[in-house]
């Protein structure tokens, strides 16, 4: 398995289906930063990310990249950027919009790069385009999630932000309730286990964020 494969294995890993040896239960951490891009008729456009992943992972993501120890370069990075991404566009990139009375598609990827941090942290920068800009007029929900929980997405302190938002246009980030007793026992059966709690457990450890314009 090439390492960009491996990469974006280890991201739809259980969505997929594959088989692995028992691991932790999430086995990928990723900090998260997006932007909801709006165009010049106050329609959400796209949506910008920022993901960087744990120390872990993005060591066994660059190894034999950079034999002096220094951080890859972006150029080293690209190809496997795009590999990445690419990878991802059956499982929605793991981005989910929704508005009341709109379907929200997705469209191919843009600005894709990666870049690794001196403190050897690896982002994954791209950008969504929408096929059809959506309206925030009533409200519009984002989140970034794995339907597995096999790899944990977290918003940033700051992670989402309007850019190009319409005068008057309101974000707020909502925090998923705490798990009943049934769903830590099975989240911890999962961890030790190294299976899948189940293909909707990712929501319910989903952040989400609201934004409504006028």
């Amino acid at each position: 398995m090439t390492r960009s494969r491996a990469f974006a294995y280890a991201l739809a890993l259980l969505t997929t289906g594959l088989s692995a040896p028992a691991l932790a239960h999430p086995h990928v951490f990723v900090v998260v930063k997006s932007e909801l891009v709006f165009n010049a008729q106050g329609l959400v456009s796209g949506v910008r990310h920022a993901w960087t992943f744990d120390e872990m992972y993005s060591a066994f993501a660059t190894t034999g990249i950079n034999a002096d120890g220094k951080p890859a370069s972006a150029e080293q990075l690209q190809p496997l950027a795009e590999q990445n991404v690419g990878d991802l566009a059956e499982f929605g990139y793991f981005t989910v919009l929704k508005a009341p009375g709109q379907k929200i598609e997705l469209g191919a990827p843009e600005a894709i790069s990666m870049s690794e941090s001196d403190k050897k942290l690896v982002t994954l920068r791209f950008t969504v385009p929408l096929k059809k800009p959506a309206s925030a007029g009533k409200v519009l929900t984002l989140q970034v999630y794995d339907p597995t929980y096999f790899v944990s997405f977290d918003f940033d302190k700051n992670g989402v932000a309007l850019v190009s938002a319409p005068s008057g246009c309101s974000l707020s980030v909502t925090q998923p309730k705490s798990l009943d007793d049934t769903e830590s026992q099975k989240l911890s059966e999962a961890f030790f286990s190294g299976l899948s709690p189940g293909a909707d457990f990712g929501i319910k450890l989903a952040s989400r964020a609201l934004v409504a314009c006028p």
